[in-house]
């Protein structure tokens, strides 16, 4: 009789998976490159447009609104018509984006390129959906999916420094023209990766996808409520929280997903399954998300700008250089890439689960630290370890569990979901943390107006205290969600 390691070991869903991971790290290897390095470049970048280095800021806003908006539809178009179609098709606009950047003759188009650049954003949730399909039956899914997301996700951030060294070597070194296009040369050589190296599977549309079937209405709805929530909150960061258009918008965007949520749940096949998300397995999944993207996506500025507050002047700060920062920002992905190569073995010793819940906990202690010990640079180092630590694991686990938690239709779709909500909350946070830093009414920087330390102590207690509730939410979810998918959405 053959035993169960043997049967696996034969599998050849099994024997071909590392091929697979293999390529899409080419993938991540890309992503990561978009994500580290434009970062030590921004203010060269600010002087190629002739642009205030304020008006950067414009960029983040672009692509939060941008990737909130695509990834719903992208990842449940993965379902019907098949993840490696809709990877191409993410593919090639984030490397039209790209192009555009390297291109641009002045703010405007490269504002535009910017916003076409924010489609990698549903490449990990792909990627992991890709994986979760092609290990179904092996008896090891769950296994299998949450190993190939830390690889994965160990590559993204191995490459963000990777980006940010060499946009930094190469700043001085070459023309900006050329400075901008090698990360579009490194995004259309994945076109190749993903044509020659990832398999078509068909997608789940049980007859056929067809565009007539396709949920138009559901799209128009959560894209109007999307748009007006972000809209409103760009306006906060324009005009401050006194506002009334701003929360005008916002309000407007909240209700409007009333008549989406009653549409969606009318539907049989609806572009946002409500229904899936209300189960046990999927909102604690997705809230964490929601509450993880307020520190990961939402408190990077301000850690940078606290870390070039000049003391002598502000009395507070750790007066660093860039290249401290650089320095900072490349321990905290380095303790990210840790904690996503390492969540095999802590789901192993752990649970799946229990390995969630301690990652939210360290991202809490790494921003409560920030709290009492924020007075020299080797404080910071250790704040930011901590806290990459925990948010490594969370950037490989939330898609991974998502998908474990769905049925096989809805894999795209919930992995999706985790990157949509991780950025809305992020966006939220980021306008919030604005309002918090505003002083002398500037948010340009330290050179224009010092923020008070209360607005820092702010945001690090806000950041600890979304990841304490984004632990205390995860403590809800059925520990067996995550080690194998339902079957059902009623």
């Amino acid at each position: 009789m053959t035993s169960a390691p043997t049967r696996l070991t034969s599998d050849p869903r099994v024997r071909g998976l590392a091929a697979i991971v293999g390529f899409l790290v080419c993938v991540e290897l890309a992503s990561g490159i978009l994500q580290g390095y434009y970062t030590p470049i921004f203010t060269d970048i600010a002087d190629h447009l002739g642009i205030q280095d304020a008006d950067v800021n414009w960029f983040e806003a672009a692509q939060l609104i941008v990737s909130a908006l695509v990834v719903p539809p992208l990842a449940r178009l993965g379902d019907l018509v098949g993840h490696k179609k809709v990877l191409l098709v993410s593919t090639a606009v984030t490397a039209l984006g790209s192009w555009v950047l390297a291109l641009a003759p002045g703010f405007t188009t490269f504002l535009v390129g910017w916003a076409l650049q924010g489609a990698y954003v549903v490449w990990l949730p792909l990627e992991v959906a890709i994986i979760h399909r092609r290990t179904a039956g092996t008896g090891r899914q769950a296994l299998l999916t949450r190993r190939a997301a830390a690889v994965l996700v160990g590559a993204l951030e191995l490459a963000v420094i990777i980006g940010a060294l060499t946009s930094g070597a190469l700043v001085e070194a070459t023309s900006m023209t050329v400075l901008l296009a090698l990360p579009a040369v490194a995004v259309t050589l994945c076109l190749v990766v993903v044509w020659f190296g990832v398999e078509d599977v068909p997608g789940e549309s049980p007859d056929g996808f067809a565009w007539g079937r396709f949920d138009w209405g559901g799209l128009g709805l959560v894209t109007a409520a999307l748009g007006l929530v972000m809209a409103g909150l760009v306006v906060v960061r324009l005009d401050g929280p006194t506002s009334v258009l701003a929360w005008l918008l916002v309000l407007a965007g909240l209700a409007t997903f009333v008549p989406f949520v009653r549409h969606e749940d009318a539907r049989p096949d609806p572009i946002i399954d409500v229904r899936l998300l209300r189960t046990p397995g999927q909102w604690p999944v997705q809230l964490t998300a929601f509450l993880f993207g307020m520190s990961v996506l939402g408190a990077q500025i301000p850690l940078s700008t606290f870390a070039r507050t000049d003391p002598a002047a502000a009395g507070y700060g750790l007066g660093a250089s860039a290249s401290f920062v650089s320095t900072l920002i490349g321990v905290y992905v380095v303790f990210m890439a840790v904690g996503a190569f390492t969540l095999p073995l802590t789901s192993r010793l752990l649970g799946a689960r229990n390995a969630l819940v301690c990652s939210a906990l360290l991202v809490g202690v790494g921003y409560g630290l920030w709290l009492p010990l924020h007075d020299t640079t080797a404080q910071a180092l250790v704040n930011m370890a901590v806290v990459g630590l925990g948010s490594g694991a969370l950037v490989a686990a939330l898609p991974a569990a998502a998908a474990a938690a769905a049925p096989p239709g809805r894999t795209g779709f919930a992995t999706g979901m985790t990157n949509a909500t991780k950025t809305v909350g992020g966006a939220l946070a980021s306008s919030v943390f604005a309002i918090a830093l505003a002083s002398t009414g500037s948010l340009d920087g330290p050179d224009e107006g010092q923020a008070p330390l209360s607005g820092y102590l702010a945001v690090w207690s806000i950041c600890a205290v979304a990841a304490v509730l984004a632990a205390l939410v995860l403590l809800r979810m059925p520990a067996a969600a995550t080690e194998r998918p339902v079957t059902s959405t009623s």
